[in-house]
């Protein structure tokens, strides 16, 4: 079982930006997809963004395009989550999702493996 580890999370004012990451094991991260995803109160959890194994291709969710910036550093085992201009209903639980290989989803049920999800909240 892979386990991935948000981290970054936390309360930002309308306008401002924040960086989530996701930490995963090695021998899977560096040949994984990942993805964003986000779930706010009784909604359906949406796609935000995700990137191919080197980071090269990227894709975003409408909601966001423009706004928030995924990216991966492999030396790190990490993905990055750059949310700037943030707005309240940006206010979501953030998950960090992985799939191994090179084809690159996004919808929540192709992604194997899962972080627990941090907080974002943003304040009007």
């Amino acid at each position: 079982q892979v386990q991935l580890v948000e981290s970054g999370g936390g309360l930002v004012q309308t306008g401002g930006p924040l960086r989530c990451s996701c930490a995963a094991p090695g021998r899977t991260f560096r040949d994984s997809a990942m993805g964003w995803f986000r779930q706010a109160p009784g909604q359906d959890r949406e796609f935000v963004a995700a990137c191919n194994w080197s980071g090269g291709s990227t894709y975003y969710g409408d909601s966001v395009k423009g706004r928030f910036t995924i990216s991966r550093d492999n030396a790190k085992n990490t993905v990055y989550l750059q949310m700037n201009s943030l707005k309240p209903d940006d206010t979501a639980v953030y998950y960090c999702a992985g799939r191994w290989g090179r084809w690159v989803p996004t919808t929540r049920l192709e992604y194997t493996y899962w972080g627990q999800g941090t907080q974002v909240t943003v304040s009007s």
